[in-house]
Order: C-alpha cells, then sequence, then structure tokens
C-alpha cells in the first residue's frame, strides 16, 4: 500500500509539471520577452555576500543556506557564502565583501560588538545590508533595513513556561554551546525568566564528544535536574546520549531541528523543539537584498520580520519530518 500511494504522488507530480510545462510554452512569447528584458534586475546579475557565525558541524546552517541558495538562484543572484564563528574575523570576513565591491551583504550579528562596526561601514558606503538569525535588538545599529529571524527572548521564556505549567517544581538545565553568542544567552535568560530554578551549563559545541562527557558529568553530579534545554538539535542529540549513559529520565527540550531530532519528537525522546525555521531565515535574507537592490522595498517596513518562535511537538511532527529530509526543516 504504501508503494501504491508513493507512485500515485510521483504521477501527480508528473502531471502537474506537465500542466506547468504547457502554461510555459503557451504563453512563451510574452516570458521570452521578459526574460530578455531582465525583469525587476534590468538583466543585471547581482552579487551578494552571506556572512555568518556558523559553528563547525552544526547541521542548522545547512538549512540557512540551502535556503539562501534556493533565493539565489530563483533571481540568478552570484551567492558568495562564508563564515567563522569568531566575532573578529567575521568582522574581516565582511570587510573583504566590501573590498570586492559586492551589491548587498546578509549578516547575522552574533558577535555584535566586533561585527556591527564593519556592517555599519558597508552600509554608509551605500551597500545595501540585511541582519538575520541573531542580532533582533542591534540590526539598526549595523545600518540594515531589515531583520529576518526569531525573538530569542519570548521563545526562551516560551519554554519557561511550559515547564513550569507542569508543575513539578524541578530544576531546569539551560545548555549554551557557543561561549558569547547573544542568541543563546539571550534564550536561556528567557527561560529564566519564566522558570527562575534554571542553570546555565557551557559547553564547547564544536565537539559533541566532549558536550555528552560535559553533560553526562552534571547529570550524574545533580540528581535534582528535571528538564534539560538544549540550543541546538545536534547537542539535543549529545545530551539524550548522555543521559542513556547516565540513566538520566529528564525531559528534553531543543531549539532547532535536524531529523534525528525530529525522529526523537516522533518517538518521544525530546518533548518538544522550538523552531526558527532557518531556511526561511537564509531565503527571506537573500530575497529581501534582492527586493531592496531591484525594487527599493523595505520588507517589515522598519520592524524585523520574525520567523518564529513555533513549537514542534508530537501534535505536529508527522506533517513536518518529511521536510527535515528536505533539508528545509
Amino acid at each position: 500500500m504504501r508503494s501504491t500511494r508513493k507512485s500515485m504522488r510521483q504521477l501527480a507530480v508528473i502531471a502537474a509539471l506537465g500542466v506547468a510545462l504547457a502554461a510555459c510554452s503557451s504563453q512563451g512569447g510574452a516570458r521570452n520577452q521578459a526574460e530578455q528584458a531582465g525583469g525587476p534586475s534590468g538583466g543585471r546579475t547581482y552579487t551578494i555576500a552571506m556572512i555568518t557565525h556558523e559553528q563547525a558541524g552544526d547541521t542548522f546552517w545547512d538549512k540557512i543556506r540551502a535556503g539562501a541558495e534556493e533565493a539565489a538562484r530563483v533571481h540568478g543572484i552570484d551567492l558568495k557564502y562564508s563564515n567563522n564563528e569568531q566575532g573578529p574575523e567575521q568582522a574581516t570576513l565582511v570587510q573583504n565583501a566590501i573590498d570586492s565591491k559586492v551589491d548587498g551583504i546578509a549578516v547575522t550579528l552574533s558577535s555584535a560588538d566586533a561585527v556591527i562596526p564593519v556592517a555599519k561601514k558597508a552600509a554608509d558606503a551605500g551597500i545595501p545590508v540585511v541582519a538575520f538569525n541573531q542580532g533582533l535588538d542591534q540590526y539598526k545599529q549595523a545600518g540594515a533595513k531589515m531583520y529576518f529571524g526569531s525573538d530569542e527572548d519570548l521563545a526562551g521564556q516560551s519554554v519557561g513556561q511550559r515547564i513550569a505549567a507542569e508543575g513539578d517544581g524541578g530544576k531546569t538545565l539551560c545548555i549554551i554551546q557557543a561561549q558569547g553568542s547573544v542568541a543563546l544567552e539571550t534564550r536561556c535568560a528567557g527561560v529564566k525568566k519564566a522558570y527562575p530554578n534554571t542553570e546555565n551549563l557551557q559547553v564547547n559545541g564544536a565537539d559533541l564528544p566532549s558536550v555528552q562527557q560535559t553533560v553526562g558529568a552534571k547529570l550524574s553530579q545533580d540528581p535534582s535536574i528535571t528538564h534539560i534545554v538544549t540550543l541546538g538539535a545536534p547537542i539535543a542529540l549529545a545530551a539524550m546520549q548522555a543521559q542513556a549513559d547516565s540513566g538520566n529520565t529528564a525531559k528534553l527540550v531543543t531549539f532547532d531541528l535536524n531529523q534525528d531530532a525530529a525522529k526523537a519528537i516522533q518517538d518521544g525522546k525530546i518533548d518538544f523543539s522550538v523552531d526558527q525555521q532557518p531556511y526561511v531565515q537564509g531565503y527571506m535574507a537573500v530575497e529581501g537584498l534582492w527586493f531592496e537592490l531591484t525594487n527599493g522595498n523595505d520588507l517589515g517596513g522598519g520592524k524585523p520580520v520574525l520567523t518564529g518562535p513555533s513549537f514542534v511537538d508530537k501534535s505536529n511532527i508527522d506533517q513536518i519530518l518529511p521536510y527535515t529530509q528536505n533539508n528545509t526543516r
């Protein structure tokens, strides 16, 4: 039955593509004229630099890049992606983008003190800047007209409220995998606002075996921990293994998704995830710059465009799980 349904879906997709191709053929003259004119871009290929604080091994950034690359493909943009998790090095990458005379810059503001001055330099030089993922409260200081991302304080408080509603009076451990990250610190601070009995634990997210050992040691040391909040899917999976090794039964909550974390939610091993939709962030950062460059648009009207938080749990995981296979959730 499963293979039959799959075949029917494939046939439906093929039929839909046939209709679309026929429509394109029937409108070929008008379409070709539009392509020759170049549409809003006037036939010009824009170069956009995307510069992030991506940490090695974090699957979250695969979704950011997938969204950005799809938007670049749709609009014929030459996308230049680079990353460094250290603030000064990320700032250097922004300066390199300025020196190469790109048409637009999409940047994360995890290390705000280091990156904001050079991002503002780009904006002052007439290069449109969009901030995304991190920098909700700082993006205007960087000269960015648009911001795409989640409200991390609201997200953290929402997690704390869900934990508090269970009423067990236990202790929550909030695990931060990148020291100095504005967004990660804000998430845990939000959890603590709504659930005061929350303790932070700093780990090195680039070394998952070390994360597992550090979390396992903490769980063995403190049996009062009833909830674990991780701030990224790979960290959640490492914490899940640490629980298995230590025999700990605390409820596990995470921010963000990957396919393995989504399956863990389906299996009841992770209670829920807070999703900020990174694919959308990457896509809209490039799309926002394209709109500004080609049509003078300002998406959000000077206010941030929020991509989260939203909850993924047992109630909706069956709908979302297939998209994790496509690297879009």
